[in-house]
């Protein structure tokens, strides 16, 4: 697992974090609309910084927040921001959301996350793997819940979670006002399942823009889409 990973405008250390640089964070990062010129962004479970980190390359948000309970994690992120060009806009908390969310009397205008996702227990032996990766440190309800009283009356909340849990998910937004209004599955190549959705809410109902991205066409050999989304990031694209 290489513990450097270079992008076009900065670099991501990850030596001391259990989850590496990987396609579902750089697609979140690129794929999410800023279109309405966010002022303020929060990333929740920022893990290496990546996210936030493509959104200071992306926008002109005076404020990209992010938080990490894990603390290698979280020491990983800050020196990510640090050698950063942006490190004047990042900045990230050491906390669990809930206490987040209590003690957090400023709305944001985005919210991206890219969630732990294992519902089932699955022990990997890693215990910062596992709890990265399973959503009992993080589960979905309160992930929604704690972001409807965070966002903004017209804020944008993104995030990238199994295609599996799709329908559950946005059942569970509704429950706290929050509507799809653009929805993009992806799929590895044309032959494969859908593996991930790509979800963007807010507070108003509308008919959701549904799009399919496909990553490769075949082995090796990247899509003009997914070129597209990801130019700006990826050293060789």
């Amino acid at each position: 697992m290489k513990n450097t990973f270079r992008f076009k405008q900065f670099t991501i250390h990850q030596d001391q974090c259990a989850m590496k640089v990987g396609t579902d964070g750089v697609l979140l990062g690129a794929w999410v609309s800023l279109e309405s010129q966010p002022n303020a962004v929060l990333d929740i479970g920022a893990g290496t910084g990546l996210i936030a980190l493509q959104l200071a390359q992306r926008s002109n948000a005076e404020l990209i927040d992010a938080i990490e309970l894990d603390e290698s994690a979280y020491e990983q992120c800050v020196t990510n921001f640090e050698a950063s060009p942006w490190a004047d806009r990042l900045f990230c908390y050491h906390a669990g959301f809930d206490e987040f969310v209590d003690e957090m009397d400023e709305k944001y205008d985005l919210i991206v996350s890219n969630p732990p996702f294992y519902a089932e227990a699955v022990s990997s032996g890693d215990v910062s793997r596992d709890q990265a990766r399973q959503n009992s440190s993080l589960p979905f309800e309160e992930l929604v819940e704690g972001v409807s009283t965070l966002l903004n009356e017209n804020g944008i909340f993104a995030v990238i979670i199994p295609n599996k849990e799709e329908f559950n998910f946005i059942q569970l937004a509704a429950k706290s006002g929050l509507y799809p209004n653009r929805i993009t599955r992806v799929k590895g190549n044309p032959a494969s399942e859908i593996k991930r959705s790509l979800l963007e809410f807010k507070f108003s109902k509308v008919e959701p823009i549904i799009k399919v991205l496909v990553i490769e066409k075949e082995r090796h050999q990247f899509t003009q889409d997914y070129i597209e989304l990801t130019q700006d990031f990826y050293l060789k694209m």
